[in-house]
């Protein structure tokens, strides 16, 4: 006997047989149980679910022996005819190829008065009968409406919206909805027990995954597989196979994303280019990732969820879903989408793909307000804005409405006149303690610091003038930060925040008049620029002093 593939070899021949559809077949199931059946149903779906099988099993329980039945027999001369597809009285007809209403006339119209020969209703079962010519509907749609009592039409379609509304109305419509990757890998853990073959679970549900709701397009990968590789099925052979992407890349680049390891991006990237992956799929399989992911970090429960994790893989899974925030990973999920259609038409997919990567890792630096204000002990409320890292202030700051003054941010405690101290030492112990536990505070405050002195009993936080609120938000955090550094190095230390003495006078030759005169008016500017409320406001949300000003 010759080889059978499993799609056709394990169709499925009752209705408990269809997988993931069961509200459909409840429903056709009752209606045999009680007599009320339509003459004409229309059963819409996506490819490989489940259409054209459920149509040739009601097909047989109309048409069983001991029918009409829910369960037919599958042994009666009608159950194994129309299950082989030879019963004369079970006509199955491709709407693409019978288009034009002469075909529809003449295979169907012509012979509806004609009885069964064998069985007890004659079935017209219409595939892809959205291809049908308008011609064609409009004189199949009288034989749909009133047909004689022996016939029943079933049509099958995965456009739905394609066929009239005068045609749907008609009919019982019937909407199969694509299957579920566990569903799917269950069946094939079925098959391939059943066939003898050797199949890990991580290799099924990488082909229950890649067959996206489809049983049909499953169960062909898994034929594929199978003859690809023998009796032993691993997930590598998958992989290799249907040219799927490593989940030991995806997670890599996840991993190093957590990990703000840009140089990784770039290396991982290389390392898919070597691998002969599609970018597209990359960034596709990214994508899906980061969906799970924000699946945990809603309802950890799911980490047993095979669509979620393999076994395998749950504890990495679970501990890279506590790394990022819901808002990075919709951030996350909108950059690798954007990234993919990108990648369609450009002309070097690979950068796109690693700046798809970093700027996932710039936008994790992403701080809202509302948590910075929360995080520097402020009582008053703002909007959810996005704020921007500190070491890309100065440009947006330069481009402030209403006033023209020089903008420039103070410079952080790292990158002012006073370094933070080696490894080691103990200021350093504390600024990472309060950087460990409010990250927003030390980003918004500390970091602004002019100076950070720290003697035997004293911690000093130097701000500049225009900075005296950042001073005050020591103050109110007074008792944290003194108890954050007894806790770094044993013992009590007094905190404050002071705001620096105005630069001293020029040592140089006095002034002349026109330069005081120019000073004055530059004075007078600045004192404007600061009155401004554009300017207030941009000094309250953005860590900045004015240099210099000048008149538009």
């Amino acid at each position: 006997m010759p080889y059978q593939v499993i799609a056709r070899k394990w169709r499925p021949q009752r209705f408990d047989d269809v997988v993931g559809q069961q509200t459909v077949t409840r429903t056709l199931r009752n209606a045999l149980a009680s007599g009320r059946l339509a003459q004409a149903f229309v059963f819409a779906g996506p490819r490989g679910v489940g259409k054209t099988t459920t149509a040739r099993i009601l097909a047989r329980a109309l048409n069983c022996v001991s029918g009409p039945t829910a369960d037919p027999c599958g042994t009666c001369d009608a159950c194994v005819e129309i299950a082989e597809g030879r019963d004369i009285d079970v006509l199955e007809i491709d709407a693409a190829t019978h288009t034009q209403v002469e075909n529809v006339r003449e295979v169907i119209i012509s012979g509806l008065s004609i009885a069964p020969v064998k069985n007890r209703y004659k079935v017209f079962i219409i595939d892809e009968v959205h291809q049908l010519s308008s011609s064609s509907f409009n004189a199949l749609l009288k034989s749909i409406e009133e047909p004689p009592p022996h016939v029943v039409f079933m049509m099958a379609t995965t456009e739905l919206e394609k066929i009239p509304e005068t045609v749907r109305s008609r009919s019982q419509v019937y909407e199969f909805r694509t299957i579920s990757s566990k569903a799917i890998g269950q069946q094939l853990r079925r098959i391939v027990d059943a066939e003898g073959i050797a199949v890990a679970d991580e290799a099924l549900q990488l082909i229950a995954r890649d067959g996206e709701g489809s049983m049909r397009d499953a169960q062909s990968k898994l034929d594929q597989v199978i003859a690809f590789t023998g009796n032993t099925v691993t997930a590598d052979d998958v992989a290799t196979v249907l040219g799927l992407v490593g989940r030991d890349l995806l997670l890599d680049a996840v991993q190093a994303v957590a990990d703000e390891d840009a140089a990784a991006a770039f290396t991982l990237t290389a390392r898919a280019v070597e691998m002969g992956y599609d970018l597209r799929a990359v960034c596709r399989e990214l994508s899906r990732v980061v969906r799970d992911l924000l699946v945990l970090s809603v309802d950890s429960s799911r980490i047993s969820d095979p669509e979620i994790a393999g076994e395998g893989e749950r504890d990495r899974v679970k501990a890279l879903a506590a790394r990022f925030s819901r808002e990075d990973l919709l951030r996350a999920f909108d950059v690798l989408t954007k990234a993919e259609t990108d990648i369609r038409s450009a002309a070097q997919p690979r950068h796109h793909l690693e700046m798809a990567l970093l700027r996932w890792i710039y936008l994790r630096k992403l701080v809202s307000i509302e948590d910075l204000i929360a995080g520097a002990g402020s009582a008053t409320a703002a909007p959810r804005l996005e704020q921007t890292p500190l070491a890309e202030q100065a440009p947006r700051a330069e481009r402030a409405p209403r006033a023209s003054p020089s903008w420039s941010p103070s410079p952080p405690a790292t990158r002012a006149g006073t370094e933070l101290a080696r490894p080691g030492n103990l200021k350093d112990a504390v600024l990472n303690e309060i950087r460990k536990q409010k990250a927003s505070f030390y980003n918004m405050v500390v970091a602004q610091a002019r100076t950070i002195e720290l003697n035997d009993d004293r911690i000093v936080f130097t701000f500049s003038p225009s900075q005296k609120w950042l001073a005050d938000q020591v103050g109110q955090n007074r008792a944290w930060l003194e108890s954050i550094a007894q806790q770094a190095s044993g013992r009590k230390f007094a905190v404050t925040g002071v705001v620096a003495d105005a630069a001293p006078p020029s040592s140089e030759a006095a002034p002349t008049s026109a330069s005081t005169e120019t000073k004055d008016k530059k004075s007078a500017l600045r004192d404007q620029a600061l009155a401004d409320a554009g300017v207030q406001a941009m000094l309250e949300v953005f860590p900045a002093e004015i240099r210099d000003v000048e008149e538009m």
